[in-house]
């Protein structure tokens, strides 16, 4: 993740469903949930264009045929507006993500928001530094986690984490990130995959969809170029087999997916070409 977009969610911090735990529960709604898949947007790749107009970029993501974004920052439009732009455009928001210091000082207008919108899932998508160092920063975030999953649940939504590559830095014997799942709680924490970060990081993401049914909940979908740059690309345009992927989120309980890049040269282009080479999958996976 870059610098701009820490800026971003720090700004975001100063502005104004539950997860599946069985993987028994998660058999007979594979072959639907692949039939009727819906692929939404992360409006952080079109940041510039929401800034300017909110009304025309969401009609533009709807009309290449996105169905579903994922928020980032409002840009100071009350959560009601954003609720109306969305039903213009034939939206809905599943998903925000959220600074972690806004959800531990701010979480009730956060809340306000969410409800007022309608999103089901409140992400948090990075770590400050200084607060992932050793061993025991990951089991006190843990359990900070865990404590936020309770304030979404008693609210009828769910707490999320949003991987970036750092949690695949081994710190001793396992990677961070493994923690992170052993030491949160399913029922309380899910978990919103991003496929490049988790890639560039060097974890598998078939790996961890297959050992971890029901963790994950979301994903997002950016493509590599492979080593050594692992240049963030379209989706279609790396390495990454995406009728592999998509099929494997089905069978893990993967509910919602979301297109991102950040830093697209041209952000509508960007996102156009993922969707085109989402669209032309086999149909078992889309």
């Amino acid at each position: 993740m870059t610098m701009d977009r820490r800026s971003f969610l720090a700004v975001l911090g100063a502005t104004g469903l539950t997860a599946v735990s069985n993987p028994a529960r998660l058999t007979g709604a594979v072959l639907r949930a692949s039939q009727a898949r819906t692929f939404g947007v992360q409006l952080y790749t079109l940041r510039s264009a929401m800034a300017s107009d909110v009304d025309k970029t969401l009609k533009r993501v709807a009309e290449i045929g996105y169905r579903e974004v994922e928020f980032a920052g409002y840009h100071r439009l009350p959560a009601r507006e954003v609720r109306i732009a969305l039903r213009k455009a034939g939206l809905t928001a599943p998903s925000v993500h959220v600074s972690l210091e806004s959800a531990e000082t701010r979480w009730d207008t956060l809340q306000r928001a969410a409800d007022a919108i309608g999103h089901r899932y409140m992400v948090v998508p990075w770590i400050p530094e200084a607060r992932r160092q050793t061993f025991d920063d990951y089991q006190r975030l843990a359990e900070v986690f865990n404590q936020l999953g309770r304030r979404a649940q008693r609210a009828g939504i769910t707490f999320a984490y949003h991987n970036q590559a750092y949690e695949f830095q081994l710190i001793g014997f396992d990677p961070p990130f493994d923690t992170l799942l052993a030491a949160t709680d399913p029922q309380l924490v899910a978990m919103e995959l991003d496929v490049y970060w988790m890639t560039l990081g060097g974890g598998d993401p078939f790996d961890y969809l297959t050992r971890f049914p029901g963790r994950f909940v979301m994903l997002h979908l950016k493509d590599s170029s492979g080593p050594p740059e692992h240049q963030m690309l379209d989706v279609g345009s790396g390495i990454i087999d995406w009728a592999r992927l998509l099929a494997a989120g089905d069978q893990a309980g993967v509910r919602h997916v979301f297109v991102e890049n950040d830093e697209p040269t041209d952000p509508f282009a960007s996102v156009q070409a993922s969707f085109t080479h989402l669209s032309s999958l086999p149909e078992a996976a889309r």
